[in-house]
């Protein structure tokens, strides 16, 4: 099987003969590579080299007939596991900024919601324009990977920062995303979903609308990479199978607290993910409160902050990550929570988002880092979505080794 589907994107600059050791890397690591080039880029390299380096026909015109679906757009974004433009002109780049879409790369990258890199190269003062760099800030901004240009000389014949970076560190940028290069069989995650129900007697409880799927998304995301999960749940109707991913219910937020309490000591990785009850009833009775025509009063106590009690006690090279569900002052709240739960990442959620939140299959989210602008993803499956955050995960983990 291949290592995986790498999609590369080559526009009109010179730089683009370099691709080509780029596409021969790839394929010589053992990924499945397509290309797409723009008519400009074809000015540089010629479609048989493409070929025959990639082994798959090059997509260059969004009409032309081929034997695969007319959306060749859609088509290519569903095969690919991943896509790289190299060089990224200033031209696609804004393109992509703006939201256009007037030839085969440009459709394609506006359907793309998978990882995405760009690797840019122009010449310096086009890369320091205001512009430019506006462009490249937003895009990055929205979750794209930018792999900075090298200084050195320019096809221009002059010297400064503009130079595509070489073959094989863009080879290494993608292949360090999609396998990190950190060794996940040793590792063990704390992970916890769903929401907690607080006691108002021997019937009753307060609650939220959490499904736990987030957090399911999660656990599995990293039990893929070969991590050991301790996924403490509440209640939810989901299952897990996956066999290194081992299930604790709880119901209560002090249950869970305790829970966490017990496995947070031996874990690498804490994502809380769980929906857990701020407030809880102060004096649950232990029967049930009768019906009567009199206003009840329920009195409620704060439950513990489990994130901020266990990342106070943060070991050296653990990494917590949070989560933040907002309606109002977004990111002004996801930064807060980042600095005074001595988090590593948070990840925000807004109820203004449609099809974020409780209860969906979707969502989209915003991660906040402590030395890196925020990175927002588009609307994504919940699968999808934890494929992302275990990403950053890893590579966060990896600058703290």
């Amino acid at each position: 099987m291949a290592k995986g589907n790498i999609l590369v994107g080559i526009t009109g600059g010179i730089a683009a003969y370099k691709t080509l050791s780029l596409i021969r890397l790839l394929v010589k690591a053992g990924y499945e590579v397509k290309v797409v080039a723009t008519q400009h880029a074809l000015e540089f390299v010629t479609p048989l080299t493409i070929e025959t380096l990639s082994n798959h026909p090059l997509y260059s015109d969004l009409f032309t007939k081929t034997e695969e679906p007319h959306t060749k757009h859609i088509s290519l974004h569903q095969w690919a596991d991943a896509a790289i433009i190299a060089p990224a002109t200033a031209n696609c780049i804004a393109k992509l900024a703006a939201g256009i879409a007037d030839d085969l790369l440009s459709t394609t990258l506006l359907a793309f919601r998978k990882p995405l890199f760009m690797a840019p190269s122009m010449n310096e003062n086009m890369y320091l324009h205001f512009s430019t760099q506006k462009n490249l800030a937003f895009i990055q901004a929205q979750g794209v990977h930018i792999i900075e240009p090298e200084e050195g000389f320019l096809a221009c014949r002059t010297q400064g920062k503009g130079r595509m970076a070489e073959p094989e560190r863009l080879f290494e940028t993608i292949d360090s995303f999609l396998y990190p290069k950190v060794a996940t069989h040793s590792l063990t995650a704390l992970v916890t979903a769903g929401p907690t129900y607080e006691a108002v007697d021997a019937v009753r409880f307060i609650g939220n609308r959490s499904s736990g799927k987030m957090g399911f998304c999660i656990a599995e995301a990293l039990a893929e990479k070969g991590v050991e999960v301790q996924l403490v749940s509440g209640a939810t109707n989901l299952t897990c199978s996956h066999p290194h991913i081992n299930v604790t219910p709880v119901e209560s937020a002090e249950e869970m607290f305790r829970a966490c309490s017990e496995r947070v000591e031996d874990a690498d990785i804490v994502v809380m993910s769980a929906a857990v009850a701020d407030y809880r009833p102060a004096h649950p009775a232990a029967n049930k409160i009768k019906k009567s025509q009199e206003t009840l009063r329920l009195e409620l106590e704060p439950t513990t902050d489990i994130l901020k009690t266990l990342a106070a006690r943060k070991k050296p090279g653990q990494l917590f990550v949070g989560f933040a569900l907002e309606t109002d002052n977004e990111e002004a709240n996801a930064m807060h929570k980042l600095e005074s739960k001595n988090a590593d990442m948070i990840v925000l959620n807004s109820l203004q988002d449609e099809g974020a939140g409780f209860q969906v299959s979707t969502n989209k989210v915003t991660i906040f880092f402590r030395e890196r602008p925020p990175m927002a993803l588009p609307l994504l499956s919940k699968k999808e979505t934890a494929e992302h955050i275990v990403n950053e995960i890893m590579n966060n983990l990896k600058k703290k080794a």
